[in-house]
């Protein structure tokens, strides 16, 4: 009897165990996500930024020509 109280306690930390790290993982995929989006957006403002310099550019040079 003893033994098999001494499995269920091991078998229950070790859950516990699985369980604190899924949250952990969870948790740092969510961060990791909104890191993304995050950087998504900066890249997406940089090309419009980027976009509208070259356009302005492209004016410059047409008067030129």
């Amino acid at each position: 009897m003893f033994w098999a109280m001494v499995a269920v306690a091991v078998s229950f930390l070790g859950l516990a165990v699985l369980a604190f790290f899924a949250v952990k993982v969870f948790v740092e995929a969510q961060r990791l996500g909104r890191q993304v989006a995050d950087t998504t957006r900066r890249i997406n403002s940089a090309a419009e930024e980027l976009e509208r310099a070259a356009v302005s550019v492209a004016r410059a040079g047409g008067d030129a020509v």
